[in-house]
């Protein structure tokens, strides 16, 4: 049996599901259709290298385009959110529906709620899916891209330094994944600023877990004055690592869901590694990207609840410009995260904070 929605229970009026049902449908309308365009440009660019690197079909529909359309949806969410408001709000406006509805004694304000209602559901959408959906099929579709695509494999690190416990510092100059060997290795623990003991080895191989082989070594333990020397030729020991943190690049951030992410950044600042601005930046965008959402919206609203002689043309126009520098202004905050010029958080806050100003200044001088 269909169960129908009482929208009245809801507190919301009949031209209120009317415009949620126009941007959502809209929305998702736009989203099928540019995706399929996407989807057709991106297969005529890589089948040749599918069919070089005999990748098979199955591989291809659900380990790379399955998960391709819901990574490009999250991505351009902000576009599609403004295109579906300039849309129908347009072809209301067009039609002097938003001047009868403002005429009934509706206020404009009034009138943005089932906007913000459908940009609410469309953010809690956007965080879900970018946050705990995509990352692990990111896994599946960089795994085929590496695999079919590019195959381009990092087999090797150099110039490792972690802290991998409090007063535990660990350095290995050169480690190789495929044997699983590190050379070049030393261990220092420090009591405050204090060197307490510092192990070195010409080589340390990983064995399982936490558990670490290390040859040649020489271990100096310091107690104020006094030293004390110990050689060997091998020994066990457990080192807080695995071998796998040695290759997390930023390429990996978007592989990882928010929780993963959120536990990295924290275990990494204590290591106290430094190079982790990629990760941050995947991180809190994670939180900026459906805020957009909200900001798209009202812009969208505010320009196209006018009629004009240009229509929809002119407003559609307009948004595209505006998407446009929108996604540059994104692009060139974070090289300035990268660069070192402000913090990752400001970064990418700063194009929603900009942008909600010009939202809210459009709002402000639309016509009521």
């Amino acid at each position: 049996m269909k169960t129908k929605i009482n929208y009245r229970k809801l507190g919301l009026k009949r031209i209120d599901t009317y415009i949620i049902k126009k941007f959502l449908g809209t929305y998702f309308f736009s989203i099928v259709l540019i995706l399929s365009i996407s989807i057709v440009f991106d297969l005529t660019e890589k089948l040749d290298k599918f069919y070089d690197n005999n990748a098979p079909l199955s591989a291809i529909i659900f380990d790379y385009y399955l998960n391709f359309i819901p990574y490009y949806m999250n991505m351009f969410s902000p576009l599609f959110t403004f295109i579906a408001v300039i849309f129908f709000t347009s072809k209301m406006a067009t039609n002097t529906e938003i001047i009868a509805i403002l005429a009934s004694g509706v206020s404009f304000r009034r009138l943005m709620l089932p906007y913000f209602i459908s940009a609410a559901i469309i953010a809690s959408i956007s965080f879900v899916v970018g946050g705990y959906v995509i990352p692990p099929g990111n896994k599946k579709k960089i795994a085929f891209e590496d695999k079919y695509v590019s195959p381009i494999k990092r087999d090797n690190a150099h110039n490792i330094q972690m802290e991998v416990q409090k007063g535990v510092i660990m350095y290995i100059e050169r480690y190789e994944i495929t044997n699983n060997t590190g050379y070049r290795f030393s261990l220092e623990k420090f009591d405050g600023k204090r060197l307490v003991s510092r192990l070195t080895a010409e080589t340390v191989s990983w064995d399982s877990l936490y558990r670490w082989k290390i040859t040649n070594y020489l271990q100096r333990d310091f107690n104020g004055m006094r030293e004390s020397i110990k050689k060997g030729l091998s020994k066990d020991t457990t080192i807080m690592v695995q071998p796998e943190e040695f290759f997390l690049t930023a390429q990996e951030a978007p592989q990882m869901s928010t929780t993963k992410l959120s536990r990295y950044l924290d275990r990494q600042k204590d290591r106290g590694v430094g190079n982790i601005q990629g990760f941050q930046d995947e991180y809190y965008k994670r939180y900026a990207m459906p805020f957009v959402a909200f900001i798209m919206t009202l812009i969208g609203v505010s320009l196209s609840s006018r009629k004009v002689r240009g229509g929809i043309g002119l407003h559609m126009g307009v948004g595209l410009a505006l998407s446009s520098l929108y996604i540059l202004f994104t692009t060139m905050s974070t090289s300035f995260s990268v660069g070192g010029v402000m913090s990752a958080f400001a970064a990418v806050w700063l194009p929603n904070v900009v942008f909600l100003i010009i939202g809210v200044y459009l709002y402000n001088t639309a016509p009521k």
